[in-house]
């Protein structure tokens, strides 16, 4: 009886530090930028926005805080908790530390969508600049996906699809839309097009309005409910499939529904706020050693970390140069780089 009381608290005690690092770091990510705005005036826009008051906020303080940087702190939350979840469900799925979303090929396939695009001049003005590109993006993850999975399981069935094969078939497709996006760019890339490919490969959280932040956070909502319902399965696979098999779990069809999940969810993060890598790399080892091994705690663990490191990457992003926006997936790179040096010299050691 003591036990599972302690263990309730404990519980308690992590939601309510969970929520208080959330506050924090989304009061200062709203605070901090371009135009530095005082937490004072934050907290009076967000109770004006409430109803709870705040009549002497300024137009200006409102449509910086509530329309420009509240969509994008929400945004980072909802593409870091995406990518790292999917990481924690591949590399269990994969029983391999280095898996991550990327490696499905998703993301070089909605590069090569949001390339076209791009360099056929598509999508800048008007509606069509909030709409064409990530639908152009979410498209070519998506045919990605299927050349993924049909050269994966070619001579074998779809019945036959190993995650390792995946993998490799998923590489193999990224280096190929890779070049595509190269030779497109250096042929067609004049002028804007060249930067605006260059600025969406390397990830941008800039173009974020309430109508993506919305989408993004019930992608994010709807993903972590769905892989959790598979947490009890993915605990089992990271003994192996043998044991899973041993257990009564269909393997084939849980690894079908998984794969194709993880890579709907990264799609749908990858068209709005392009390619952004390591968070789903490093956030599940960082978070494995705070709660266990059991997805049940991983996975909303991992969705809270990898929110939270998104947010604060992206405030770096727009605030370390001045009148000057870095962009995000080259800071995370710089995070995620070393971390998977440790992680090859760990397996080295193993």
């Amino acid at each position: 009886m003591v036990a599972p009381v302690r263990r309730a608290a404990s519980w308690g005690l992590l939601v309510a530090v969970a929520a208080l690092v959330v506050m924090i770091s989304a009061a200062v990510a709203l605070a901090a930028g371009s135009a530095d705005v005082p937490l004072d005036r934050v907290v009076a826009v967000v109770l004006r926005r409430a109803g709870l008051g705040g009549a002497d906020v300024t137009v200006l303080e409102d449509q910086l805080i509530w329309q420009l940087r509240m969509p994008r702190v929400l945004g980072a939350l909802a593409v870091g908790a995406v990518l790292a979840v999917c990481g924690a469900v591949l590399q269990a799925l994969t029983r391999n530390d280095l898996a991550d979303p990327f490696l499905l090929g998703v993301s070089s396939g909605a590069s090569v969508g949001a390339v076209t695009v791009i360099v056929l001049g598509a999508g800048t003005v008007g509606l069509a600049a909030h709409t064409l590109l990530p639908i152009a993006a979410f498209i070519g993850a998506l045919v990605a996906l299927a050349t993924v999975l049909l050269i994966a399981s070619l001579g074998g069935g779809v019945t036959a699809l190993s995650p390792h094969r995946t993998i490799l078939a998923g590489v193999a497709v990224a280096h190929l839309c890779g070049a595509y996006t190269s030779i497109v760019t250096l042929m067609r890339g004049e002028g804007d097009a060249a930067r605006r490919v260059l600025s969406w490969t390397l990830g941008s959280l800039a173009g974020l309005r309430w109508d993506s932040a919305t989408f993004l956070l019930s992608v994010a909502a709807i993903a972590l409910v769905w892989f959790l319902a598979y947490a009890q399965r993915l605990d089992a696979f990271t003994f192996g499939e043998t044991s899973a098999r041993s257990l009564g779990i269909p393997v084939t069809a849980t690894r079908w529904s998984l794969m194709i999940g993880t890579a709907l969810v990264t799609a749908a993060s990858v068209a709005f706020a392009g390619v952004i890598g390591f968070v789903g790399l490093v956030v599940p080892h960082l978070v494995r050693p705070v709660v266990g091994h059991r997805h049940r705690a991983v996975l909303p663990a991992a969705a809270l970390a990898g929110g939270v490191l998104l947010l604060w990457a992206d405030t770096a992003a727009r605030s370390i140069v001045p009148r000057q926006e870095v962009p995000i997936g080259a800071l995370t790179a710089l995070i995620g780089v070393p971390a998977l040096v440790w992680l090859l010299a760990r397996r080295s050691r193993a």
